[in-house]
């Protein structure tokens, strides 16, 4: 006999409920827009381009979008969600009038928008968000397309898309800059590299001529045209490089004792089965600038792996160039490796609307890039000014649940509009404290 399991709780649905409301959370990254300045500052950056004094603000309309993507919105008629909760988020824009919001933005909004995004980061860095240590991330991706858009293209996985350049700021999660590409943009193009590097340094408020700025890159970054661009812009760099047969054939001829162990990402233990040696002066650096320095890892390929050509000896070998000149080549390669959890970075903005590009315009696709990024931003925010314990390294899909997408009962009290949450729910206290310290924040212009 099959044993009978407890029913659920009896249950009857009725209507007449007021002042019920959802994704109160998602407040909390409007008022963390509007708190560090980013709506102000896209209302800057798109009032050339409004045609009448009247109708919806197009900053705030940029902002909303980027709200409902941070909120788990993946198309334009997602912002139904906010525009359905007027006691929560006011008046929000119609979908023809955000489809006409971003058409606007041609490249001088563009550029504009991403000023806007940069005097934000900067106040929100003000407020305690500079991780006082700045290693900035580049790293490509791609994105499908379901139907014919302007500039999609073939892909070097067989599918059919784009292929857009991202960087992010590895101490903070930020998502500094985006370049949208076609899907046949070759992997190693010094020029869009450039483009995302310069993009990128604008959005710091640190100068690299006064305070150390990396950028870290796979092999595709491997260029003179981008090495020659950090030199310039005095950025270090981090790059890895194809092993190619010759550099194989000096690592094989390394004796064993030069061999050091790895440590771990985080520094705080040995990697087992895993060493580092330097091998700059056994490479040749003739046309490349000066200071230029070879490590390699080698380690043993994990119980089941598929060994390759390149797996000599029975080891996996790694090997990148750097400018930097710390002697300890340990950890110099740990924080190569940490280019990993550029991934995860670019995992979770494809969680905020990267996936789904919205337009056959690639120029209104570009704006939609630009959104994705605002709503990286915002989250990454949240969780550095707003956040403790494991909230504060949650990915969207956790915070949407726990925060973002919580119900609440709005009521009005001598003019006063209060949210209750409810006592039960485990994540109240935590979201609460959010909205004080939001609410607190000690910005310096």
């Amino acid at each position: 006999m099959v044993k009978r399991n407890r029913r659920r709780p009896r249950l009857k649905v009725t209507g007449g409920g007021t002042g019920v409301t959802n994704h109160v959370g998602a407040r909390l990254l409007v008022d963390m827009a509007d708190t560090v300045g980013l709506t102000g500052a896209l209302s800057v950056a798109m009032a050339p381009t409004r045609q009448r004094r009247g109708g919806h603000d197009r900053g705030r309309v940029l902002t909303d979008v980027a709200v409902m993507l941070a909120d788990g919105g993946q198309t334009i008629s997602d912002l139904a969600v906010l525009r359905d909760q007027p006691c929560l988020f006011g008046e929000v824009a119609s979908h023809a009038t955000v489809w006409r919001s971003l058409e606007a933005v041609d490249e001088a909004a563009l550029d504009r928008i991403k000023t806007a995004r940069g005097e934000a980061r900067r106040r929100a860095w003000a407020a305690g968000a500079d991780p006082g240590f700045y290693v900035i991330d580049l790293d490509a991706t791609l994105v499908n397309a379901h139907s014919d858009k302007e500039q999609a293209a073939p892909t070097y996985k067989r599918g059919f898309g784009f292929h857009p350049l991202l960087a992010y700021l590895d101490a903070t999660g930020e998502a500094l800059a985006g370049l949208l590409r076609p899907g046949n943009a070759g992997s190693g193009t010094a020029a869009d590299h450039v483009t995302v590097l310069h993009d990128a340094l604008a959005q710091l408020p640190v100068d690299p001529a006064e305070t150390e700025v990396i950028v870290r890159a796979d092999s595709a970054g491997w260029s003179h045209g981008f090495v020659e661009a950090c030199r310039q812009r005095e950025v270090r760099f981090v790059i890895g490089h194809r092993l190619t047969v010759d550099i194989a054939n000096v690592l094989v001829n390394v004796p064993e004792e030069l061999w050091q162990p790895a440590i771990s990402a985080d520094g705080a233990e040995w990697r087992e089965h895993a060493e580092v040696v330097e091998i700059t002066d056994h490479i040749d650096w003739s046309g490349w600038p000066p200071g230029c320095r070879m490590i390699a890892r080698r380690e043993d390929p994990h119980p089941g792996a598929q060994l390759t050509f390149t797996d000599v000896a029975g080891h996996r070998f790694q090997v990148f160039v750097t400018d930097l000149t710390d002697p300890d080549i340990t950890y110099l390669e740990a924080l190569y490796r940490g280019r990993g959890r550029a991934e995860r970075q670019i995992s979770d903005t494809k969680a905020t609307g990267l996936t789904n590009l919205p337009s056959h315009s690639f120029a209104i696709n570009q704006a939609w890039l630009q959104l994705t990024l605002c709503a990286h931003d915002l989250l990454a925010w949240t969780r550095l000014l707003a956040l403790d314990g494991d909230l504060a390294t949650a990915e969207p899909k956790r915070l949407r649940y726990c925060l973002l997408h919580t119900a609440g009962h709005i009521i009005t009290t001598a003019r006063r509009r209060t949210c209750r949450l409810a006592n039960d729910w485990p994540w109240t206290n935590d979201l609460v404290t959010a909205f004080t310290r939001v609410h607190n924040l000690p910005l310096r212009i």
